[in-house]
Protein backbone atom coordinates (compact mmCIF):
# COMPACT_ATOMS: atom_id res chain seq x y z
CA UNK A 1 0.00 0.00 0.00
CA UNK A 2 1.34 3.38 -0.86
CA UNK A 3 1.72 6.12 1.57
CA UNK A 4 -0.47 9.02 0.01
CA UNK A 5 -3.46 8.60 -2.40
CA UNK A 6 -3.33 12.20 -4.71
CA UNK A 7 -7.24 12.56 -5.38
CA UNK A 8 -7.60 14.93 -8.64
CA UNK A 9 -10.71 16.13 -8.88
CA UNK A 10 -11.59 17.32 -12.70
CA UNK A 11 -14.54 18.57 -14.70
CA UNK A 12 -13.48 19.51 -18.71
CA UNK A 13 -9.72 20.48 -17.68
CA UNK A 14 -8.30 18.30 -20.14
CA UNK A 15 -6.04 21.23 -21.25
CA UNK A 16 -4.18 21.69 -17.73
CA UNK A 17 -3.95 17.57 -17.22
CA UNK A 18 -0.58 16.86 -19.14
CA UNK A 19 1.11 19.74 -16.99
CA UNK A 20 -0.54 17.89 -13.96
CA UNK A 21 -0.08 14.77 -14.44
CA UNK A 22 3.75 15.04 -15.90
CA UNK A 23 4.85 16.75 -12.94
CA UNK A 24 3.66 14.06 -10.93
CA UNK A 25 5.54 11.78 -12.64
CA UNK A 26 8.68 13.42 -12.60
CA UNK A 27 8.45 13.68 -8.01
CA UNK A 28 11.14 13.22 -6.56
CA UNK A 29 8.64 10.75 -3.74
CA UNK A 30 6.98 8.15 -5.79
CA UNK A 31 5.19 6.63 -2.57
CA UNK A 32 2.08 7.32 -4.09
CA UNK A 33 -0.98 6.36 -5.93
CA UNK A 34 -2.96 8.90 -7.83
CA UNK A 35 -6.86 8.76 -8.36
CA UNK A 36 -8.68 11.44 -10.70
CA UNK A 37 -12.55 11.37 -10.13
CA UNK A 38 -14.30 13.20 -13.30
CA UNK A 39 -17.39 14.93 -12.61
CA UNK A 40 -19.35 14.12 -15.50
CA UNK A 41 -16.96 16.10 -18.02
CA UNK A 42 -18.26 16.32 -22.09
CA UNK A 43 -14.64 17.00 -23.03
CA UNK A 44 -12.16 14.32 -23.84
CA UNK A 45 -10.49 14.25 -20.07
CA UNK A 46 -10.88 10.39 -19.55
CA UNK A 47 -9.97 8.75 -22.36
CA UNK A 48 -6.96 11.02 -22.31
CA UNK A 49 -6.15 9.34 -18.83
CA UNK A 50 -6.89 6.61 -19.79
CA UNK A 51 -4.71 6.17 -22.58
CA UNK A 52 -1.67 8.44 -21.59
CA UNK A 53 -1.41 8.06 -17.35
CA UNK A 54 -2.84 4.10 -17.41
CA UNK A 55 -1.54 4.71 -13.35
CA UNK A 56 -3.69 7.08 -12.66
CA UNK A 57 -6.96 5.43 -11.77
CA UNK A 58 -10.20 7.03 -12.63
CA UNK A 59 -13.75 7.22 -11.62
CA UNK A 60 -16.08 9.00 -13.88
CA UNK A 61 -19.23 10.24 -12.74
CA UNK A 62 -22.30 11.29 -15.16
CA UNK A 63 -22.92 14.56 -13.34
CA UNK A 64 -21.16 17.25 -11.74
CA UNK A 65 -20.58 16.47 -7.72
CA UNK A 66 -18.89 19.28 -7.36
CA UNK A 67 -15.16 19.29 -5.66
CA UNK A 68 -16.21 18.38 -2.19
CA UNK A 69 -17.98 15.46 -4.43
CA UNK A 70 -15.29 14.84 -6.15
CA UNK A 71 -12.60 14.79 -3.41
CA UNK A 72 -14.63 12.64 -0.69
CA UNK A 73 -15.16 10.20 -3.56
CA UNK A 74 -11.30 9.57 -3.85
CA UNK A 75 -10.75 9.20 -0.15
CA UNK A 76 -13.30 6.61 -0.12
CA UNK A 77 -11.95 4.88 -2.70
CA UNK A 78 -8.47 4.61 -1.04
CA UNK A 79 -7.27 3.53 2.14
CA UNK A 80 -3.77 5.08 2.37
CA UNK A 81 -2.81 7.15 5.52
CA UNK A 82 -2.54 10.37 3.97
CA UNK A 83 -4.69 12.16 1.15
CA UNK A 84 -3.02 14.42 -1.20
CA UNK A 85 -6.06 17.05 -2.66
CA UNK A 86 -4.46 18.34 -6.29
CA UNK A 87 -5.97 20.74 -8.66
CA UNK A 88 -5.91 19.79 -12.11
CA UNK A 89 -4.46 23.18 -13.38
CA UNK A 90 -1.49 22.80 -11.10
CA UNK A 91 2.42 21.82 -12.12
CA UNK A 92 4.15 20.67 -8.92
CA UNK A 93 7.39 21.22 -8.31
CA UNK A 94 9.55 17.65 -7.90
CA UNK A 95 9.35 17.67 -4.66
CA UNK A 96 6.31 18.72 -3.66
CA UNK A 97 5.27 15.34 -2.35
CA UNK A 98 8.21 14.60 -0.52
CA UNK A 99 8.47 18.13 1.55
CA UNK A 100 4.10 17.55 2.83
CA UNK A 101 4.77 14.43 3.36
CA UNK A 102 7.69 15.11 5.44
CA UNK A 103 5.37 17.69 7.23
CA UNK A 104 2.44 15.58 7.71
CA UNK A 105 3.92 13.18 9.28
CA UNK A 106 6.00 15.61 11.61
CA UNK A 107 3.58 16.11 14.24
CA UNK A 108 0.88 14.01 15.62
CA UNK A 109 -1.77 16.95 16.29
CA UNK A 110 -1.25 18.48 12.29
CA UNK A 111 -4.71 17.34 10.29
CA UNK A 112 -3.58 19.04 7.01
CA UNK A 113 -0.62 20.80 5.15
CA UNK A 114 -0.32 23.03 2.72
CA UNK A 115 2.11 23.97 -0.38
CA UNK A 116 2.92 27.36 -1.44
CA UNK A 117 0.83 28.14 -4.73
CA UNK A 118 2.42 30.53 -7.16
CA UNK A 119 1.09 31.31 -10.29
CA UNK A 120 1.24 29.77 -12.97
CA UNK A 121 1.07 32.03 -15.82
CA UNK A 122 3.38 34.73 -13.92
CA UNK A 123 5.53 32.77 -11.23
CA UNK A 124 6.62 36.23 -9.66
CA UNK A 125 3.01 36.56 -8.11
CA UNK A 126 1.82 34.14 -4.72
CA UNK A 127 -1.36 33.02 -5.30
CA UNK A 128 -2.08 31.51 -2.21
CA UNK A 129 0.06 31.09 1.08
CA UNK A 130 -2.60 29.72 3.33
CA UNK A 131 -6.38 30.02 3.77
CA UNK A 132 -7.68 32.40 6.68
CA UNK A 133 -10.91 33.29 8.05
CA UNK A 134 -11.72 36.60 9.58
CA UNK A 135 -14.66 37.93 12.12
CA UNK A 136 -15.90 40.12 9.60
CA UNK A 137 -17.06 35.90 7.80
CA UNK A 138 -14.45 36.70 5.03
CA UNK A 139 -11.67 33.73 3.75
CA UNK A 140 -8.98 35.43 1.83
CA UNK A 141 -5.96 33.59 0.19
CA UNK A 142 -2.82 35.24 2.17
CA UNK A 143 -0.26 36.72 -0.16
CA UNK A 144 -1.99 36.74 -2.88
CA UNK A 145 -0.82 38.98 -6.00
CA UNK A 146 2.38 39.50 -3.97
CA UNK A 147 6.23 38.62 -5.19
CA UNK A 148 6.17 35.04 -4.51
CA UNK A 149 9.75 35.30 -2.92
CA UNK A 150 7.86 36.21 0.37
CA UNK A 151 6.34 33.79 2.97
CA UNK A 152 9.37 31.61 2.86
CA UNK A 153 8.75 30.14 6.64
CA UNK A 154 6.84 27.42 7.43
CA UNK A 155 4.31 28.55 10.23
CA UNK A 156 0.51 27.27 11.32
CA UNK A 157 -2.30 28.60 9.47
CA UNK A 158 -6.07 28.75 9.80
CA UNK A 159 -6.50 26.87 7.00
CA UNK A 160 -5.64 24.82 3.86
CA UNK A 161 -6.23 25.55 0.23
CA UNK A 162 -7.05 22.00 -1.13
CA UNK A 163 -5.71 23.45 -4.72
CA UNK A 164 -2.70 21.27 -3.08
CA UNK A 165 -2.61 20.14 0.28
CA UNK A 166 -2.17 16.92 2.44
CA UNK A 167 -4.55 15.34 5.06
CA UNK A 168 -4.63 12.97 8.03
CA UNK A 169 -7.27 10.18 7.10
CA UNK A 170 -7.26 8.87 10.80
CA UNK A 171 -8.16 12.62 11.98
CA UNK A 172 -10.63 13.11 8.74
CA UNK A 173 -12.19 10.22 10.46
CA UNK A 174 -12.54 11.88 13.64
CA UNK A 175 -13.56 15.27 12.28
CA UNK A 176 -15.77 13.87 9.01
CA UNK A 177 -15.00 14.31 5.45
CA UNK A 178 -15.48 17.51 3.21
CA UNK A 179 -19.34 18.81 3.64
CA UNK A 180 -20.92 18.09 0.04
CA UNK A 181 -23.59 20.35 1.02
CA UNK A 182 -20.63 22.80 -0.33
CA UNK A 183 -20.77 21.52 -3.39
CA UNK A 184 -17.43 24.33 -4.04
CA UNK A 185 -16.12 27.17 -2.18
CA UNK A 186 -15.37 27.78 1.86
CA UNK A 187 -15.14 24.08 2.11
CA UNK A 188 -11.38 23.98 2.62
CA UNK A 189 -11.74 27.23 5.14
CA UNK A 190 -14.66 24.50 7.01
CA UNK A 191 -13.00 21.63 7.43
CA UNK A 192 -9.54 23.38 8.58
CA UNK A 193 -11.92 25.58 10.64
CA UNK A 194 -13.52 21.69 12.14
CA UNK A 195 -10.10 20.45 13.11
CA UNK A 196 -8.72 23.04 15.09
CA UNK A 197 -12.14 22.79 16.67
CA UNK A 198 -10.87 19.50 17.54
CA UNK A 199 -7.97 20.80 18.64
CA UNK A 200 -5.55 19.65 15.48
CA UNK A 201 -3.23 22.68 13.56
CA UNK A 202 -2.91 23.04 10.02
CA UNK A 203 0.21 24.24 8.09
CA UNK A 204 1.78 26.15 5.59
CA UNK A 205 4.87 24.54 3.82
CA UNK A 206 6.57 27.02 1.29
CA UNK A 207 9.20 24.42 0.37
CA UNK A 208 6.13 22.17 -1.33
CA UNK A 209 6.01 24.41 -4.50
CA UNK A 210 3.06 24.51 -6.72
CA UNK A 211 2.51 26.24 -9.84
CA UNK A 212 -1.71 27.48 -10.04
CA UNK A 213 -3.70 28.77 -13.18
CA UNK A 214 -6.34 29.56 -10.92
CA UNK A 215 -10.11 29.41 -11.40
CA UNK A 216 -9.25 26.76 -13.92
CA UNK A 217 -12.62 25.36 -13.72
CA UNK A 218 -15.20 28.27 -12.78
CA UNK A 219 -13.50 30.61 -15.22
CA UNK A 220 -13.09 33.31 -13.71
CA UNK A 221 -12.24 34.99 -10.05
CA UNK A 222 -15.48 36.31 -10.20
CA UNK A 223 -18.87 34.91 -11.77
CA UNK A 224 -22.17 34.60 -10.64
CA UNK A 225 -22.18 30.82 -9.83
CA UNK A 226 -19.10 31.87 -7.59
CA UNK A 227 -20.32 34.68 -6.09
CA UNK A 228 -23.93 33.22 -5.16
CA UNK A 229 -22.35 30.10 -3.73
CA UNK A 230 -19.76 31.43 -1.77
CA UNK A 231 -21.72 33.93 0.17
CA UNK A 232 -24.11 30.89 0.43
CA UNK A 233 -21.62 28.99 1.98
CA UNK A 234 -19.97 31.65 3.85
CA UNK A 235 -23.04 31.95 6.12
CA UNK A 236 -23.26 27.98 6.28
CA UNK A 237 -19.55 28.37 7.67
CA UNK A 238 -20.10 30.37 10.47
CA UNK A 239 -22.74 29.07 11.89
CA UNK A 240 -21.45 24.98 11.54
CA UNK A 241 -18.30 25.71 13.76
CA UNK A 242 -18.91 29.19 15.67
CA UNK A 243 -21.47 28.45 18.90
CA UNK A 244 -24.27 30.56 19.87
CA UNK A 245 -22.19 33.24 22.21
CA UNK A 246 -19.66 33.39 19.69
CA UNK A 247 -21.95 33.73 16.81
CA UNK A 248 -23.40 36.76 18.82
CA UNK A 249 -20.17 38.65 19.81
CA UNK A 250 -19.14 38.72 16.07
CA UNK A 251 -22.56 39.68 14.70
CA UNK A 252 -21.58 43.40 14.10
CA UNK A 253 -18.87 42.44 12.42
CA UNK A 254 -20.01 39.61 10.21
CA UNK A 255 -23.06 41.73 9.11
CA UNK A 256 -20.74 44.73 8.23
CA UNK A 257 -18.89 42.40 6.10
CA UNK A 258 -21.96 41.30 4.38
CA UNK A 259 -22.65 44.88 3.84
CA UNK A 260 -19.45 45.77 2.27
CA UNK A 261 -19.25 42.08 0.22
CA UNK A 262 -22.33 43.60 -1.38
CA UNK A 263 -22.03 46.73 -1.78
CA UNK A 264 -18.18 45.15 -3.74
CA UNK A 265 -20.55 42.95 -5.75
CA UNK A 266 -22.77 45.42 -6.66
CA UNK A 267 -20.34 47.37 -8.56
CA UNK A 268 -19.24 44.53 -10.24
CA UNK A 269 -22.89 43.88 -11.34
CA UNK A 270 -22.93 40.43 -9.37
CA UNK A 271 -25.08 42.13 -6.48
CA UNK A 272 -28.78 40.28 -7.06
CA UNK A 273 -26.27 36.96 -6.99
CA UNK A 274 -24.73 37.45 -3.82
CA UNK A 275 -28.07 38.55 -2.36
CA UNK A 276 -29.36 35.30 -4.00
CA UNK A 277 -26.90 33.54 -2.25
CA UNK A 278 -26.95 34.74 1.66
CA UNK A 279 -31.11 33.85 1.20
CA UNK A 280 -30.25 30.73 0.23
CA UNK A 281 -27.82 29.50 3.09
CA UNK A 282 -30.46 31.89 5.88
CA UNK A 283 -32.97 29.38 4.48
CA UNK A 284 -31.13 26.20 4.96
CA UNK A 285 -30.45 26.78 8.52
CA UNK A 286 -32.99 25.24 10.32
CA UNK A 287 -32.16 21.67 8.73
CA UNK A 288 -28.24 22.10 9.37
CA UNK A 289 -26.28 21.52 12.85
CA UNK A 290 -24.88 23.90 14.68
CA UNK A 291 -21.08 23.83 16.16
CA UNK A 292 -20.13 21.21 18.41
CA UNK A 293 -20.65 21.71 22.05
CA UNK A 294 -17.67 22.01 24.53
CA UNK A 295 -14.21 22.62 22.82
CA UNK A 296 -14.35 26.12 24.75
CA UNK A 297 -10.58 26.97 24.61
CA UNK A 298 -10.43 25.79 20.78
CA UNK A 299 -13.17 28.80 20.90
CA UNK A 300 -11.43 30.69 22.45
CA UNK A 301 -8.57 30.53 20.83
CA UNK A 302 -10.16 30.59 17.14
CA UNK A 303 -11.93 33.65 18.32
CA UNK A 304 -8.70 35.55 18.76
CA UNK A 305 -7.32 34.53 15.72
CA UNK A 306 -10.69 35.70 13.79
CA UNK A 307 -10.12 39.29 15.30
CA UNK A 308 -6.25 38.84 14.67
CA UNK A 309 -6.89 37.96 10.78
CA UNK A 310 -9.18 41.08 10.67
CA UNK A 311 -5.71 43.57 10.45
CA UNK A 312 -3.80 40.61 8.69
CA UNK A 313 -6.48 40.85 5.73
CA UNK A 314 -5.51 44.70 5.66
CA UNK A 315 -1.84 44.64 5.75
CA UNK A 316 -1.93 41.74 3.33
CA UNK A 317 -4.16 43.95 0.90
CA UNK A 318 -2.56 47.24 1.23
CA UNK A 319 1.54 44.88 0.83
CA UNK A 320 -0.27 43.78 -2.33
CA UNK A 321 -1.05 47.11 -3.98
Amino acid sequence: MKSITIVIPNYNGMKFLQGCLDSLRGQSDQDFETIMIDNGSADESVSYVRQNYPEVKIRAYHRNTGFCGAVNAGIRLSDSPYVLLLNNDVVCDRDMVKELHRSITAGEDTFSCCAKLIGLYDPTKLDDAGDYYTALGWAFARGKGMSSTLYDREEKIFACCAAAAIYRRDILEQIGLFDERHFAYLEDIDIGYRAQIYGYVNRYIPSAVVYHAGSGTSGSRHNAFKVKLSARNSIWLAYKNMPGWQIALNAPLLAAGCLIKWIYFCRKGLGKEYLKGLSEGWKALPKMKGAPSGHTGAYLNIQLQLWKNCFLRLTDGMRAK
